[in-house]
Order: C-alpha cells, then sequence, then structure tokens
C-alpha cells in the first residue's frame, strides 16, 4: 500500500458502457476459456487480456484485500480489508503493527480511536498538505491493470493455482516511460483517471509485477516491486469478493473529529494558558514579588 495513506498524502466512475466489456474477447467466463483450446481460435495476448480484465473489473467497484507490505525499512505489515477504485477508497480493519481501523476516501483518512477525543471516536485529517494536489497510488485492482494497459512488455508465464484457483500467470518490467504511456493503445481508460495515473507514477523509477488473473477474468493476486527514489516497496495483494464486498463508507458524521479543528482548540487553549501565566507573573510583579519563577 502507498505509505503516503499513513501520512497527509482518488477519481471519476466509469462509464457504464463498461458493464458490457466483460471477457468477450477471451470467449466468456467459462473455465478454459480464452486460451485458444476449444475452439482452435488463436489466443489473446497478455494485453488483450489485461484489458478485457480491466473493463470487467472496473464497474465491480469494490474487492475484499489481503495484503502485504514491505517498505524500504524492512518492515512488513499485514493488511486486510476492502479496496475500491472510482474514486479510490481503502477501508483497513486489521492492520498488525500499525493503527487500528482506519478508512481512506479520496483524499480524507479516518483513524478510530478506543480513546475518544471530543467524544468522538473517529479522527478524520486531510491529506493534501496546503490545498495543494497529492497524486498518489491506491493499489486496488484497476488500478494494478491500469498499469499494464497496452504493455507489450507483459509476457504469459503460464496456468497456475495460486491459493486453489486457477489462474494466468503473467510477468513484467517496466520502466517510468512505460508507465507513463499506459493505455496509450488500448484507450479505455477515462481520461481524468488515465492523468491521474501518469501524475502518480512520476516519481516510480521502475515495477515489477506478477499478475494472475483467475477463470472469471478478475485479478486473484498481484505481487509489486515498486521503486522510488528514496527506496524500495513490495507489495503481495490477494483480491476477491468483486462487486459484493461492503463499499468502503466514511464514518457517521457525529463521530468524526477533525484534526485540523482539534489542533486548532489545542492551539488556541496553550495561548489562553500562556496569557494567564504572563497575567499572574504581571500580578506577582507589580506586587512586589519577583514575578513565577519559569525554567
Amino acid at each position: 500500500m502507498n505509505k503516503a495513506v499513513l501520512t497527509r498524502a482518488g477519481v471519476a466512475a466509469a462509464g457504464a458502457a463498461l458493464l458490457a466489456g466483460g471477457l468477450t474477447a477471451c470467449g466468456g467466463d467459462t473455465a478454459g476459456a480464452g486460451d485458444g483450446k476449444a475452439t482452435g481460435a488463436k489466443a489473446p495476448t497478455p494485453v488483450e487480456v489485461v484489458k478485457d480484465s480491466y473493463l470487467k473489473t472496473v464497474p465491480a467497484k469494490f474487492a475484499t484485500m489481503d495484503m502485504s507490505v514491505t517498505g524500504s525499512d524492512g518492515k512488513t505489515e499485514q493488511i486486510t480489508g476492502t479496496k475500491g477504485w472510482y474514486p479510490a477508497a481503502t477501508g483497513i480493519k486489521d492492520q498488525t503493527g500499525g493503527a487500528g481501523d482506519q478508512i481512506l476516501i479520496g483524499d480524507d483518512i479516518y483513524t478510530h480511536s478506543d480513546k475518544p477525543v471530543q467524544g468522538k471516536s473517529w479522527m478524520k485529517m486531510n491529506l493534501n498538505k496546503d490545498g495543494k494536489p497529492r497524486y498518489r497510488l491506491n493499489d486496488d485492482p484497476a488500478e494494478y491493470l491500469a498499469l499494464l494497459l497496452g504493455q507489450d512488455k507483459l509476457t504469459l508465464v503460464g496456468t497456475e493455482q495460486p491459493d486453489g484457483v486457477e489462474a494466468r500467470h503473467f510477468k513484467g518490467s517496466f520502466t517510468q516511460a512505460d508507465l507513463l504511456k499506459a493505455d496509450e493503445t488500448t484507450k479505455v481508460m477515462e481520461e481524468a483517471n488515465r492523468q491521474y495515473l501518469r501524475e502518480a507514477v512520476k516519481d516510480v523509477t521502475s515495477l515489477e509485477v506478477d499478475l494472475w488473473i483467475g477463470n472469471d477474468g478478475y485479478p486473484v493476486r498481484v505481487d509489486t516491486v515498486r521503486t522510488i527514489d528514496n527506496g524500495t516497496t513490495k507489495v503481495s495483494a490477494k483480491f476477491s469478493g468483486y462487486g459484493t464486498a461492503q463499499p468502503v463508507v466514511a464514518p457517521p458524521a457525529d463521530q468524526v473529529a477533525d484534526f485540523d479543528e482539534v489542533m486548532k482548540g489545542i492551539d488556541e487553549s496553550l495561548k489562553d494558558s500562556q496569557r494567564k501565566l504572563d497575567e499572574a507573573d504581571q500580578t506577582l510583579k507589580d506586587a512586589g514579588l519577583g514575578g513565577l519563577k519559569r525554567s
């Protein structure tokens, strides 16, 4: 997962026409379809398979995730929950070695706490610093496929059964230049999504991908090694429950405290305390008592 989710660090919904995409070029969703064996037809290329999978995945909107993230510091986090796309959303239900429940929707991150603040159990923080847009990768199935749209470097390794699910395994290594031109030949992404993705990968110098697509056309696993200027992040993500996973939604407003407002209140309280100390100090001095002794 993009580390910006945990700090101050996403886009329009796809058209209904995508619903008709499916895996028609691969011969449907039946086992063995699309490999060219059943009818003697030419097997689809990796680019075609990824395109069809993207068109099928986009309207699903949400999927459950089981993700392992290893940062450049060598530390690994296990994350489970739900991923959403267009707009980007993440619901973390369990995170070993990290914060508790978290929800990321667009640019807002909500963190749950067992110790309520102002009587509210969720804290909201906007990830855009000073109101400036922050482009970041969401590590969701549609985004992984989008990065591979039109990528001729992607190759078919073979048919495997990761976690007992039969799937076609694809593999590829890509430079920043490759990532910036993703989808130029297929042209299936919404333009706003394409532009956002190009901005999000501008700090990625290289990307290694292992992708498994199930017989139903959905990605079941994606392993990536992403290198940016300050290090390398390894992600192994398993996805399921396409279209049936519970949507990622923001907590009820009456249970949410705004981080900036809370900090503003603390600042005002500190200023008020300092004012009172200054007044007490002056009172003591006026009384000839030397004022407050401060360390």
